[in-house]
C-alpha cells in the first residue's frame, strides 16, 4: 500500500485533534462572549453597560437569524426537488476517485458561492451526500464536507453575494455619513476589476490543489456517519379525502402565479444585482423555484420537514452573536471609546499607504472572527476604513476587495456560518474544522500576500458623490 502522502496525514492529525477538543459551535460562540465581555470590562466600561449591550443586542440579528434560516430551507427545498436531485446524482456519477470527489466538491461549492453562498452552502451539502452514497468511491467524509464549505470559507465575498460590494454599488441603500466619504462604488471598481478576478481564480485553484492534497486515502478514509438524514422523500398519494389538496398541484399553482408576479416586478423595476442582493427577495425565489419544482405541497412540506433541523444552530447561536457585536460598538470604556474602534485605531493608524491593505486586511480578518456579519460589519468599518483609505489616497474600490478577502479567512475556522451545511450533512463543526484549519494556514500568507502586490497596481481616483 502506498505510504499516505504528508498534506493529507497533517490534515489528518488536525480533524483528529480538532475532533477531540473543539467544542460544540454554541460553547465557541458561548466562550466569545465571555471574552468580549473581559475585555469591555477591563478597558473600563460598567457592568451595567456590558450588561446592557449583551441583552439589546441579543435580539438585534432576529431578522437576520430568520433569514439564514429561510436560506437553509429555501436551498434544500430546491436542491432536494426531483429534477435538481437527479442532476446532483448525475454529477455525483463524474469523480473517479475518493479525492478527485472532494476536489470536485471544492470547485463546485466555490464557483456556485460566486452566485449565491446560500445555495452554494445546501448544493454542494447535498453533493457530499450522493458522493457518499458512493460506497465504491472511497471518499472521506469529513474533508468532502470541508470542500463542500469552500464557498463561504473563500471566495463568496468577492462574487455577487459580496454585501459590502452591493451595498457600495447602491447610494440609496448607503448611510449618508458613510456616501459622503465613499461615493458610489460601482461593480467595475470592485469585484469586476481584473485584480479581483485574478486573486479569485488563484483562491479557487490553490483552495482545489490542498482539497485534494489534504483527503485521506486508503484505511485512513472515514465515511458518513450513519445518521446522515436522508435524502426528502417524494409525495405520497392521497389516502382520505383530506389529503387531495396536499398531494393536488392546484395550490402550487395559484401560490407560485402570486409569487413569481411580485419577483417579477421586483426584477423589472430594480438592477438585477440589486434585486437578489435583497434576502428576502433571494429567499422568496427560491422558496418559489422549490414549491413549483416539487409541484405537490405534500412533497414540498416533507423537503421543508428534512430542512427544519438543521437550522437548529442557527436559531440558539445567531444571538449571542448579536449581543458580541452589540458590546463591541455599544459598551464604551471608560473614556468613552469602544472595542470596535479601539481595534480600528490600532491597525489604521499604524498605516500608511504602501501597507494599507496588509493592516486593514489583518484588521478585518481578527474583527471578523467576533462578528461574523459580512454587511452587518461593513457598516461598523466602512466610516472610518474608508476615510482613512481617503486621507491616503488608497484605492477606494480595492479597499472594499481587501475588506472581502479578508472577510473569509475567519470563516474557515469560525463555526458561525459552518452551521446551515452541518445541518445538511449530520456532522459538527469539529468534524471538518481540522481540514478547513490547512487551508487557513496557506490562506492568511496568500490572500494578504496578493492584496497588497495587487493593490499596488491600482491608482487612487477621488469619490464620486452623487448630487442631492
Amino acid at each position: 500500500m502506498a505510504r499516505e502522502a504528508w498534506p493529507s496525514r497533517f490534515a489528518r492529525r488536525c480533524a483528529d485533534w480538532a475532533e477531540r477538543w473543539f467544542p460544540d459551535a454554541y460553547v465557541f460562540a458561548a466562550l466569545a462572549v465571555v471574552v468580549v465581555a473581559v475585555v469591555a470590562l477591563a478597558f473600563g466600561a460598567s457592568p451595567r453597560e456590558t450588561a446592557g449591550a449583551f441583552g439589546k443586542g441579543y435580539w438585534s440579528l432576529i431578522p437576520f437569524t430568520m433569514q439564514m434560516v429561510f436560506v437553509v430551507i429555501g436551498g434544500y427545498v430546491l436542491a432536494s426537488a426531483p429534477v435538481v436531485s437527479r442532476a446532483i446524482d448525475a454529477l455525483a456519477r463524474i469523480p473517479r476517485t475518493g479525492r478527485g470527489a472532494v476536489a470536485f466538491v471544492a470547485t463546485l461549492s466555490m464557483l456556485t458561492s460566486l452566485l449565491s453562498w446560500g445555495f452554494s452552502l445546501v448544493f454542494a451539502g447535498l453533493l457530499v451526500r450522493a458522493l457518499a452514497r458512493r460506497d465504491a468511491l472511497q471518499m472521506d467524509y469529513r474533508a468532502a464536507g470541508a470542500a463542500a464549505y469552500l464557498g463561504l470559507g473563500a471566495v463568496w465575498a468577492m462574487g455577487l453575494s459580496s454585501s459590502a460590494a452591493q451595498l457600495q454599488a447602491n447610494p440609496a441603500s448607503m448611510p449618508p455619513a458613510l456616501l459622503a466619504i465613499t461615493g458610489v462604488l460601482p461593480f467595475s471598481q470592485t469585484i469586476f476589476l481584473w485584480q479581483s478576478i485574478a486573486l479569485t481564480t488563484v483562491l479557487i485553484a490553490v483552495s482545489v490543489a490542498i482539497a485534494w492534497w489534504t483527503a485521506p486515502t486508503g484505511d485512513a478514509v472515514r465515511g458518513a456517519p450513519a445518521e446522515t438524514p436522508p435524502p426528502a422523500p417524494t409525495a405520497r398519494s392521497a389516502r382520505r379525502p383530506g389529503d387531495w389538496l396536499e398531494t393536488t398541484p392546484l395550490l402550487t399553482i395559484a401560490l407560485s402565479l402570486l409569487a413569481f408576479g411580485w419577483l417579477a416586478s421586483e426584477f423589472t423595476s430594480r438592477p438585477f444585482t440589486a434585486a437578489i442582493a435583497d434576502l428576502n427577495t433571494y429567499n422568496l425565489l427560491f422558496l418559489s423555484l422549490g414549491l413549483l419544482l416539487h409541484w405537490r405541497p405534500r412533497s414540498f412540506l416533507d423537503a421543508v420537514g428534512k430542512a427544519v433541523p438543521g437550522t437548529a444552530g442557527v436559531l440558539i447561536q445567531f444571538p449571542l452573536y448579536g449581543g458580541i457585536a452589540a458590546m463591541l460598538t455599544g459598551a464604551a470604556g471608560a473614556d468613552g471609546t469602544t472595542l470596535a474602534h479601539r481595534l480600528s485605531d490600532l491597525f489604521v493608524q499604524v498605516a500608511n499607504r504602501d501597507t494599507f491593505a496588509l493592516v486593514m486586511g489583518t484588521y478585518s480578518a481578527v474583527l471578523g472572527f467576533f462578528v461574523p456579519s459580512g454587511g452587518g460589519k461593513w457598516l461598523i468599518e466602512a466610516p472610518y476604513v474608508m476615510q482613512a483609505a481617503n486621507d491616503l489616497r488608497f484605492h477606494l474600490g480595492w479597499a472594499v476587495q481587501v475588506y472581502n478577502a479578508a472577510e473569509a479567512l475567519p470563516n474557515l475556522v469560525n463555526p458561525f456560518w459552518m452551521l446551515p451545511l452541518l445541518g445538511v450533512l449530520g456532522l459538527r463543526a469539529k468534524d471538518i474544522v481540522g481540514y478547513t484549519f490547512v487551508q487557513l494556514l496557506v490562506h492568511v500568507p496568500l490572500v494578504l500576500g496578493l492584496l497588497w502586490l495587487l493593490g499596488a497596481t491600482l491608482a487612487y481616483v477621488p469619490p464620486v458623490i452623487p448630487a442631492a
